[in-house]
């Protein structure tokens, strides 16, 4: 399988809380649902729709994971909706029990076995693992290049301050620009691959 991660990114590489205002307020972030004005159905969301297209399985870190599970299965009706809720879905997590993991179809990934667990996955046939949000969990997935494509939907804002997914350590990471567009409301959809080192 390979590791999609997909995010909606300000241009000062914030992805905080894009779909809404009380979704993340860790650090008192005030900027919650700052994607909404930018978002273009013709571009971002047949990119989405193509992404979801070629995935087998979503994997989340906690949180992102609980605001999913709030939302998605009482929508129910719609196509997409339909598809969310019928993916299996992994969550990495050191607190949630099993019996907390009410939306259908997920598995839980302990938090001290998750990177063995998705190198795992990882090994395994089938279509694309798709990561969607969760910062903490894809900035482990980057620094450990655990990571097989990277589509960032970068939004023409400046945030301030907010939660990151790139590493800080020092590390030199290449990257190779496999396509990208751009939306009506400015919106670059970069789809990135790790460069083969040669």
């Amino acid at each position: 399988m390979r590791i999609v991660i997909s995010e909606f990114i300000s241009l000062d590489g914030v992805v905080q809380a894009p779909g809404g205002p009380q979704e993340d307020v860790d650090g008192g972030f005030a900027h919650g649902g700052w994607s909404h004005p930018f978002f273009d159905p013709e571009v971002m969301g047949a990119a989405i729709g193509e992404a979801a297209g070629r995935a087998e399985a979503l994997l989340f870190g906690r949180r992102t994971w609980q605001t999913m599970a709030g939302a998605w299965p009482e929508r129910g009706g719609d196509p997409f909706a339909d598809q969310m809720n019928a993916f299996r879905k992994y969550v990495v997590t050191g607190t949630l029990g099993d019996d907390e993991l009410t939306w259908n179809n997920t598995v839980r990934i302990p938090g001290g076995d998750a990177l063995a667990r998705i190198r795992e996955l990882r090994a395994t046939e089938g279509g694309d693992l798709s990561v969607l949000g969760s910062p903490t969990l894809v900035r482990t997935l980057l620094a450990e290049g655990l990571f097989d494509e990277l589509r960032l939907m970068i939004m023409p804002v400046i945030l301030g301050g907010g939660k990151r997914i790139f590493p800080e350590d020092g590390v030199l990471r290449t990257l190779e620009l496999v396509s990208t567009v751009t939306a009506k409301t400015g919106v670059h959809v970069a789809t990135y691959r790790p460069a083969v080192q040669g």
